[in-house]
Formats: structure tokens, sequence, C-alpha cells
């Protein structure tokens, strides 16, 4: 599978009166069709490694390349066009706006990048649910659903424009055991069935053992 995302070096330094490093001299490669999971203990820098992953935080040192591009020359406008197209995230909390139904969250990022119309948007949201087990949860609010349930719809919405990296920060970590184990199916699924490149944080060492690849990161730094 072709490489969907690297990182060369990378350090992320807070700096200040006393300079704080979250990530140090971290090198990764995850390619389509692999799921790998990023473990540590708590504040050891995992979820400021999938930042920088996503484009959303920039590297003090080093390089991200993204799809095979060298992302170090992005402006804002750049980085935020290329996480539309080509990330999707989850989160911990599922971040659905509860004024509109399952459906129309999904329809949110296809609506931002703007290649289809309305009607061919709410059909692609339609499916992508279906394929989720949500096909009779579409018109729902997020007050409607579970924990699992918003989960997936979540995953939906992560999905919405296709991308070939999907990055997941503690996707489990509010949900009970049944929930977490039907999230944590899904989410290996994008990888070893959808062939997309997945990086998920997690706690969870019953997760992390199914995973392709465990990068462990202690203080910063991914441990050899």
């Amino acid at each position: 599978m072709a490489e969907a995302i690297r990182l060369e070096h990378v350090t992320r330094r807070l700096e200040g009166e006393v300079p704080v490093t979250l990530v140090s001299d971290a090198s990764l490669r995850i390619d389509g069709g692999e799921c790998v999971a990023i473990t540590g203990p708590s504040g050891s820098g995992k979820s400021s490694l999938l930042y920088l992953m996503g484009l959303l935080d920039l590297p003090s040192e080093g390089r991200v390349w993204l799809g095979g591009a060298d992302t170090a020359g992005y402006g804002e406008v750049e980085r935020s066009e290329a996480r539309l197209r080509t990330i999707g995230f989850v989160f911990q909390s599922h971040f659905l706006l509860p004024e509109f139904s399952a459906c129309e969250n999904v329809m949110l990022p296809m609506r931002r990048l703007g290649a289809y119309d309305d009607a061919t948007i709410r059909e692609r949201a339609r499916v992508l649910l279906g394929g989720l087990g949500l096909e009779d949860q579409r018109d729902k609010g997020p007050r409607q659903l579970s924990g699992g349930q918003s989960q997936r719809v979540a995953i939906a919405r992560a999905l919405a424009n296709d991308p070939m990296l999907v990055l997941a920060d503690e996707p489990t970590g509010n949900l009970d055991s049944v929930a977490s184990r039907n999230v944590q199916r899904t989410v290996l699924a994008l990888a070893h069935e959808q062939g997309r490149a997945v990086a998920v944080v997690t706690h969870d060492p019953d997760f992390a053992a199914q995973a392709d690849r465990r990068v462990r990161i202690v203080d910063g730094r991914i441990q050899p």
C-alpha cells in the first residue's frame, strides 16, 4: 500500500520562559491498509503527535509528509484544504452538532468541500450511516442516540470526504464495553477492509493488541 503519512524527526516545542517539549525527534510512517495504535502514559505526547499528523499543529523542527507531499511550505489555507480532503478525525467526544440530525452531521464536511450537489451529499451520508448499521438512526438528533451510536456517526462524518488517513484520539474512551468493541471493529475495518491508513491513540490494551503495529511514546519520545 502507498504511504499515507510520514513524520521525519519531528519536534514540537512550546516556547516561553520555560520551554516545554511535547514531541521530541519523532519519525513515523503509516501506509494505507495499516492500523497503528499509539500508546503511552497520560501526558506523554500521544495526542500532540496525532495533532501534528493531522496538520492541526505545526512542528518546531522536522517535516510532515502527507500522501507523499511535503507540508512544510503549507499556509493555513493549504493545511485546512488538506485536512478537509485527505484526513478524517474521530475524537473521544463525538462533537456532533445537537441542532442537526445524524445524517445532517455527516453531510457537513461534504458541504464544506463543495464538490457535490445536495442530493448527492445526502445520499452519500445515508450510505455511510447504513454501512455502519445506522440506517434507522439517520434522522435522529445526537441526544436521541446512545454513546456508541453517536461515535459511529462521528466515524461516518470522518469518512464523508473519503480520506486516505483517519486519526482517532481515544475513540472508545467514553463507551461501555459492548459499544467499545463495536467501535473497535469499525475502526480496524477502516484499514483492513477499506485500505485507509489509521492511527489511533488508545489506553485500551485489547484495542492496541488488535492493531498492526503499536507505537509507544514516553515523555514525547517514540520508544524503540
